[in-house]
């Protein structure tokens, strides 16, 4: 009897980390948002299923900003424009009297927040362009490296959510191919998410400005001017995945009330089967707690129409075991 126990004891500590490793979702507490991403992935490549998708029709969609890294207590994005605001001071005096420059060299919220949406599009025209794409990619490059975010102290580029982080491998493995969908700037990506999130820069999908091409010293490059192309949210995400995908995704993740179309175009009205999750910030401690009451990355809408669309709540809090990776 001992030699059997012990060879009992022997194999369960040899089968016990097989067991873990087998887990796709290991930063994901066991429960019913789990194991409903493990079915659905389970019934699309199961190809004895009804269900069974072909790989090439195998699209994902993720949100960024709160959706695969932090986005309080602002957008990153915006956080770097207001950097540049300062950087570029020097070479703008008449910045320190003109709104909304002012309040970002002030630190006026107050100010900044009564210049609403158009204040902040004047800010991002002015710092975003007049230089060709290669330079800002540097810009933006070199600003990650140094940036950190004011609660975590942290680089903004180690606030992504392991858990998604996970997702994003387990769809991978299971032959998806995933994408940025994001109201963020699509240049303002591109130069960063190959390496963090293992998505290259022709499968983010963004907001944009229009881009010249030019000849400059006998080389070609395209200079960003300060006019909006496009913006990738809200109704305009459906568009966007039309023209830079060309196929509509049979999974879509995202956080707020501004991926609330991309769910929609997603889960409703398409055959075979769909997924559609907004990641809710439930937790105060280890993140932030919000969804209805804030100005970045409002989930009101979206809150009430999760159960009627079917579309999953991922609890941050209950959820996920961790948030960001160690």
């Amino acid at each position: 009897m001992k030699f059997l126990a012990s060879t009992l004891a022997v194999s369960l500590a040899f089968a016990l980390p097989a067991i873990a490793q087998d887990d796709p979702l290991p930063s994901w507490n066991d429960g019913d948002t789990k194991s409903a991403i493990i079915a659905f992935v389970e019934s699309v490549t199961d190809d004895d299923s009804d269900t069974f998708v072909d790989e090439d029709a195998r699209i994902a969609t993720f949100d960024n900003d709160g959706t695969l890294w932090v986005e309080q207590p602002m957008y990153t994005q915006l956080a770097f424009a207001f950097d540049r605001v300062k950087a570029m001071a020097d070479d703008h005096p008449e910045w320190k009297t003109t709104q909304p420059f002012q309040a970002v060299l002030d630190g006026d919220m107050k100010a900044l927040g009564e210049a609403g949406d158009k204040g902040l599009l004047e800010i991002v025209a002015a710092t975003h362009s007049g230089m060709s794409t290669e330079d800002f990619a540097s810009i933006t490059t070199d600003w990650l490296a140094t940036a950190k975010h004011p609660k975590f102290d942290r680089p903004y580029t180690e606030l992504i959510y392991q858990p998604m982080l996970e997702l994003l491998d387990y769809l991978r493995d299971n032959d998806f191919e995933t994408f940025i969908v994001s109201g963020g700037g699509i240049e303002f990506m591109r130069p960063w998410t190959e390496e963090v999130y293992d998505i290259p820069p022709q499968q983010i999908v963004g907001s944009s400005i229009t881009t010249e091409f030019k000849m400059v010293d006998g080389k070609p490059v395209l200079m960003r001017t300060d006019k909006i192309d496009f913006i990738d949210d809200k109704a305009g995400k459906p568009v966007g995945i039309n023209s830079h995908i060309g196929r509509r995704p049979i999974a879509a993740f995202g956080n707020s009330d501004g991926d609330f179309e991309m769910l929609q175009y997603t889960t409703i009205g398409a055959d075979g089967p769909r997924l559609g999750a907004f990641v809710h910030h439930t937790d105060a401690d280890r993140e932030y707690a919000y969804d209805r009451d804030t100005h970045f990355g409002k989930l009101d809408k979206g809150l009430d129409a999760a159960a009627e669309n079917g579309w999953l709540l991922i609890d941050m809090k209950n959820d996920w075991k961790t948030i960001f990776p160690n």
